[in-house]
């Protein structure tokens, strides 16, 4: 019966990803929203232009 128990995972499951994974890419949160928008542009005068 002890073997059936579920045991916790250390820490809790939680990480540290800046510890773990240095990305060579780095985009300010300015930028990523500044994409967001022009996508968004983008997408809607693609419909204007070719309405289906």
């Amino acid at each position: 019966m002890a073997d059936s128990q579920i045991s916790m995972p250390s820490y809790g499951g939680l990480t540290r990803f800046k510890e773990e994974y240095d990305s060579k890419l780095k985009f300010g949160p300015g930028a990523v929203v500044a994409a967001i928008i022009a996508t968004i542009v983008i997408i809607i005068s693609l419909n204007y232009m070719y309405p289906l």
